[in-house]
C-alpha cells in the first residue's frame, strides 16, 4: 500500500527533527557567537517529537512545542537546516528530497 500524502509530510517532519536532533548532538554550531544558546533551543524542541512522528494521534502541537519553536533563533534554525542538507553528500548518500509540504 503506498503512503499517502499526509504519511509523506509526516515522514518528512520527522526526518527533519531528527536531523536537527543530529546535527545538535554531533556536531558544534557557531551561530551568532552563542552555540550554546542555539544547541539548547534546538534541543528544547525535542517536545515537539510526539507532534509529527508517524502514527501520531495528535498532530496540532502543544503550547511547549509552540513556544520551544518561537524561542529558536530563525538564523539558528536555518544555519541548522544548510548543515543538515550537507549532511547525506558527506556520508556519500543520495542528498534529500522533499517533495512540497502542505497543510
Amino acid at each position: 500500500m503506498a503512503p499517502t500524502t499526509n504519511a509523506n509530510s509526516i515522514f518528512n517532519s520527522i526526518v527533519a527533527l531528527l536531523l536537527v536532533v543530529l546535527v545538535v548532538q554531533c556536531q558544534t554550531l557557531v551561530v551568532n557567537a552563542q552555540p550554546q544558546t542555539c544547541s539548547t533551543s534546538l534541543s528544547n524542541l525535542n517536545v515537539c517529537a510526539p507532534f509529527v512522528l508517524p502514527g501520531a494521534v495528535n498532530t496540532s502541537p502543544s503550547n511547549d512545542c509552540c513556544s520551544a519553536l518561537q524561542a529558536v533563533d530563525h538564523d539558528c534554525i536555518c544555519n541548522t537546516l544548510r548543515i543538515s542538507a550537507r549532511l547525506p553528500s558527506q556520508c556519500n548518500l543520495p542528498p534529500l528530497s522533499c517533495p512540497s509540504m502542505s497543510r
